[in-house]
């Protein structure tokens, strides 16, 4: 990468209370202290990172479409959205970067509503269970993506 390349860090409902909801399930780390890991892991990626949250379906599509003119990659963590969201999911088929999807628990092991992911339809990759470990992963894996050729793109609908 040439100059820094922006990917949108997206987050949607209720993550703006990780450290404190279900600290069990979700760790004790908060939603700064993502973003600070975000920023660290960018720089040597050479990217630089839009770093949001909202508790809005809308915003959230928004910020995707917004994407599309802004930004070459998305970390995306819709939270429930992600089961939930047909728009959010055609927002994202719109985009033509590489999309990751994060979790920080492990949906599979969670209840069954959890395991369907709309977001999964049209991601890259996914990152799900390891914590907030799994931004920084999907940083990683989205940057050699960004220099490559849109693998697939024809197959996404």
């Amino acid at each position: 990468m040439a100059q820094a390349t922006t990917v949108f860090v997206l987050n949607g409902p209720n993550l703006n209370l990780l450290g404190t909801r279900e600290p069990g399930i979700y760790g004790r780390e908060t939603l700064a202290d993502v973003e600070t890991l975000c920023r660290k892991t960018a720089g040597p990626l050479g990217l630089r990172i839009d770093f949001r949250q909202t508790n809005h379906e809308g915003v959230l599509v928004d910020w995707v479409q917004e994407a599309a003119a802004q930004a070459g990659g998305i970390v995306l963590n819709a939270a429930a959205y992600t089961h939930t969201s047909v728009a959010l999911l055609d927002a994202l088929r719109a985009f033509d970067g590489p999309v990751i999807e994060v979790h920080v628990s492990n949906v599979y092991a969670r209840e069954p509503f959890r395991h369907h992911s709309y977001v999964s339809a049209r991601a890259d990759g996914v990152m799900c269970g390891v914590g907030v470990a799994g931004y920084a992963l999907a940083l990683e894996a989205i940057a050699p993506m960004l220099d490559a050729p849109p693998a697939g793109k024809t197959t996404r609908q």
